[in-house]
């Protein structure tokens, strides 16, 4: 037998990519998963259709999960992959086009017959015309192989039998990559454990597409990705959405208020209900409303009630929720709402993912109704928001938004607890008790907060609602000059919460040629693309805001020092309408709407042109 070489890498892209059935997401999950535990750095990035199940074999029912793993610290699940593995054919027509000459390419052959070529579009196989010769094509019968590696495990179908293609197919990336496979075989076997049929079934296929690549002469090569420099401590591999509820939940703790939580079921926020329902231990309460409008008003009476208020939605949901999201800065309680944006407008593109909500939390509202604005820049940085956002809601007694999107929603990467969970800040409550010369619209004086009474307080009654109310006894006031008041007032509380906004940290030179300003999830493609650029001697720097109302209270001056300003935003030019008219800067837009994250090179491309 041929001795099989081993090379070392210092970072891989692996993309999986099959029918909506073919469980896809599993087996990036589990590989990502598996790098996170042998150390490597990674992101990931989910890529599904918005169909609960589309034709089978067609284009728009594919599926795919892309793992970005490393020896080096990593900030995208990047570009395009190293290695592809296709079910079918639909599957490699998608995603062909981002595969590199020479990489590698995994078929299920058992799927390249006439019916499943024809509905990719397909007149005569890739497999056989040459058209696949730029690529390292391992040609293999994964359905069938599956199959017969399952022959002695009873109590299964011929079907099921062959569903485990993808078990197998995962079993041959771990052989070529090394990576073990206890970690897995544990995962299913707690998975499956009420069904030990099942649990023979896929260790099986793990171990036998495993040894399939072992015993082949086809597979001369294998690669390792060492472990990535890390910082002692416990890590975990978080998803957005669950770091998200995380979040919240530790901000319950530390404030010692419970939370409740009202949702109605969208895409793709819907994670973070079915997250925080798990923490019924932390007096967590979950209402899964009959409509967005009943989720948001449900969540602005348990504020009411001295409970923590949170509702989340996607944009389609958060439209509904305004008049609501309106009432709430009107009657001035602590409220988070989040927005996981996807593609709109409309229904849009539901499972694809965009930032362009941001002038909606803006300013979709009626009237002058501002809001605090946080925004999330990577998935495990959804935690830090999330606990944020409810220190800022309970110190201000007002209402925050939280934008996050699809691609931090389900994206993952490797995430350090906290050393200590009394490290965290501490979320001081006040509610008012005292009735002698009670005003429910009195204000603090630094925070303008005004008193949060929990309803049955002994002579703390008081009126609420969503017409204007008096400057100091919240009574309904229709007073011109009461109006203009409250409104600035209103306006000056979101102001003042600037103190506790801490100035941006430009990455880079702090002055100079290009910067590049980001929100949101286009952090890890330019933070990338600004450390190549000066990599290759380009004056390029970059900040990234997640705090989008206020402003840090430096962003104009760092603005001030640079040539030139990229805007790079997945909306057609947004936060770049905002900062024109702040301050005046004649900032340049970089924008995409495809319902897919920057690549690192698009940006990189466009910095090269400014500095040219």
């Amino acid at each position: 037998m041929t001795t099989k070489q081993l090379k070392s890498l210092d970072t891989v892209v692996i993309r999986f990519a099959g029918d909506s059935g073919d469980g896809m997401q599993i087996v990036g999950s589990e590989f990502g998963n598996t790098a996170a535990i042998v150390g490597n750095d990674l992101a990931t990035f989910p890529d599904f259709p918005a169909e609960i199940r589309a034709p089978a074999g067609t284009l728009p029912g594919v599926s795919g999960f892309q793992v970005h793993f490393s020896a080096n610290e990593i900030f995208t699940p990047g570009d395009q992959p190293d290695v592809l593995v296709v079910m079918n054919p639909a599957a490699l027509k998608v995603n062909r086009g981002d595969l590199p000459d020479n990489g590698i390419l995994i078929v299920d052959t058992d799927a390249f017959d006439a019916r499943n070529l024809k509905k990719a579009g397909y007149e005569q196989s890739p497999l056989e015309d040459g058209s696949l010769a730029q690529f390292r094509l391992f040609a293999v019968p994964l359905t069938s192989l599956a199959e017969k590696s399952l022959r002695d495990v009873e109590g299964l179908t011929t079907k099921e039998k062959r569903r485990n293609k993808n078990i197998f197919a995962l079993g041959m990336t771990y052989w070529l990559f090394s990576r073990p496979l206890d970690n897995t075989i544990k995962w299913l076997t707690q998975k499956y454990a009420k069904k030990p049929q099942h649990v023979e079934a896929t260790t099986t296929a793990l171990r036998a597409g495993y040894a399939y690549c072992d015993a082949s002469e086809a597979f001369q090569v294998r690669y390792e990705v060492p472990p990535a420099p890390s910082q002692p401590g416990l890590y975990k591999s978080i998803q957005g959405n669950e770091a998200l509820a995380l979040g919240l939940v530790a901000a319950s703790v530390k404030s010692g208020l419970p939370i409740f939580y009202g949702s109605y079921p969208i895409t793709p926020a819907s994670p973070v209900l079915e997250a925080l329902a798990q923490y019924k231990n932390f007096g967590v309460i979950t209402f899964q409303a009959e409509d967005e409008i009943a989720a948001v008003t449900s969540a602005i009476g348990a504020s009411f009630g001295g409970r923590i208020g949170i509702t989340a939605s996607s944009g389609p949901g958060i439209a509904l929720k305004g008049e609501a999201m309106g009432l709430a800065v009107m009657v001035e309680l602590p409220l988070v709402i989040i927005n996981v944006q996807r593609a709109g407008p409309s229904t849009g593109m539901p499972t694809k993912t965009e930032q362009s909500d941001l002038l909606q939390a803006m300013f979709g509202r009626n009237g002058d109704a501002p809001i605090p604005i946080l925004a999330a820049r990577s998935p495990s940085d959804c935690f830090e928001i999330g606990f944020e956002a409810v220190r800022i809601a309970i110190k201000y007694v007002v209402p925050v938004l939280v934008l996050s999107d699809g691609y931090l929603a389900n994206g993952a990467e490797p995430w350090k607890l906290p050393h200590k969970f009394e490290d965290l800040p501490d979320i001081p409550v006040h509610f008012h008790t005292d009735p002698k010369g009670f005003e429910p619209y009195r204000r603090d004086d630094v925070t303008l907060a005004r008193p949060w009474v929990k309803p049955g307080t002994p002579g703390l009654e008081h009126r609420i609602g969503g017409l204007e109310k008096d400057r100091l006894t919240g009574n309904v006031s229709y007073d011109t000059a009461n109006h203009q008041h409250m409104t600035d007032v209103r306006a000056e509380k979101v102001a003042r919460i600037v103190a506790d906004v801490p100035d941006l940290e430009v990455f880079g030179d702090e002055s100079g040629e290009v910067l590049v300003v980001g929100w949101g999830g286009t952090y890890g493609a330019i933070h990338s693309a600004v450390r190549r650029c000066r990599s290759d001697g380009i004056s390029a720097s970059q900040i990234h805001l997640r705090h989008l109302n206020p402003f840090p209270a430096n962003l104009g001056e760092i603005l001030g020092r640079f040539k030139k300003v990229l805007v790079p935003e997945l909306n057609t030019g947004q936060l770049i309408l905002l900062l024109r008219a702040r301050f005046l800067v004649d900032a340049i837009g970089l924008n995409k709407v495809e319902g897919q994250p920057f690549k690192v090179r698009e940006i990189v491309s466009r910095i090269q042109e400014l500095s040219a």
